[in-house]
């Protein structure tokens, strides 16, 4: 199903005021949409902040978790890196979304995983890939729509981490930019727009410890009738500023040439519309079935104040499955 076909169905949709799901792909090449009640739980498993098309499941007896990460090397990182840090400093980005693909080996298949995990945003597509997602993407309320970019990452065990993560210089800088975004991007579909929440930390339970991460929410007025034209409105914001960086055409430009990989439907958006809200969170913390085994998607914001050995471990701290229910 081509883009223009998807908006005119999600458009169609929304005067209807039918709910649907929809996943699009960081690229926009594969995009998704189906009504709700035309989804085959045996095919595709999503949860929404609670909205669910799957039964609870007895997670007694499960296995504790097992995930060995074989991250991309230092060297190809390094090289990437240093790309971006050279079109930084001739001023063509000034914070950009840097990820790589690491090859895992877990006791948990993609539908467990879904099953055993913690988050926000899920969805389990068959034989393809799971998300556990902790990042919105846009919610609406009545006619507010409000984002919630999430950048900011920190190891919740170290001293005063909170303190740490709140004055760091470049989590900051990086913080800015994207609000700054964000801010340009809730613009072109809504009036009013501004920062009602700046700089809050949440916390994020993994297999291997807590994480602490840092968002701000960010509102705007729409108009009475935006259902009628959800399509257009949420395509008109793709792809999120969070997952790629600013000014965003020419970073995403940069973004291709320094990863060489195919991010697929990794950082696109997933949610749904529920005949009156739109609930949708950005595909992050992401594993996907390939030819040669599982791959987790990792990775994290550059810019010109980055380090790159720490930039190498926040891509190798964000390898976790937010498990639940874990045996002793």
């Amino acid at each position: 199903m081509g883009t223009n076909s998807v908006i005119n169905s999600m458009n169609e949709m929304g005067k209807n005021r039918t709910p649907f799901l929809f996943i699009i792909d960081f690229d926009v090449k594969k995009p998704v949409v189906l009504p709700l009640n035309t989804i085959d739980p045996g095919k595709i498993l999503y949860s929404v902040n609670g909205k669910t098309n799957c039964s609870n499941k007895d997670l007694s007896g499960i296995p504790k978790v097992d995930l060995r990460a074989f991250p991309v090397s230092k060297e190809r990182y390094f090289v990437a890196f240093n790309h971006v840090q050279k079109h930084i400093s001739h001023g063509d980005s000034f914070l950009l979304n840097l990820t790589m693909p690491s090859k895992i080996e877990t006791n948990y298949g993609l539908k467990e995983i879904f099953h055993n995990t913690n988050a926000k945003y899920k969805l389990w597509v068959k034989d393809e890939f799971v998300v556990f997602s902790p990042e919105i993407f846009v919610q609406t309320a009545k006619n507010k729509i409000s984002s919630f970019p999430m950048k900011g990452t920190m190891d919740a065990s170290l001293p005063d981490a909170e303190r740490k993560l709140l004055n760091s210089e470049k989590e900051l800088a990086e913080h800015y930019t994207i609000v700054d975004l964000i801010r340009n991007d809730l613009s072109i579909v809504a009036k009013n727009v501004e920062v009602e929440k700046f700089r809050y930390i949440d916390k994020v339970l993994t297999h291997k410890g807590a994480l602490l991460q840092m968002s701000s929410k960010i509102s705007g007025d729409l108009p009475d009738n935006y259902p009628d034209n959800i399509g257009t409105l949420l395509f008109s914001m793709l792809p999120a500023g969070s997952i790629s960086g600013a000014p965003k055409r020419k970073t995403i430009e940069v973004i291709k040439q320094a990863e060489q990989y195919d991010r697929g439907y990794y950082t696109g958006i997933m949610g749904i519309f529920d005949g009156t809200n739109i609930d949708s969170g950005v595909m992050i913390r992401y594993i996907e079935q390939s030819e040669g085994g599982l791959v987790y998607k990792s990775g994290g914001g550059i810019t010109a104040k980055s380090n790159p050995d720490e930039e190498y471990q926040e891509l190798i701290d964000k390898i976790y499955i937010p498990v639940v229910n874990q045996p002793k």
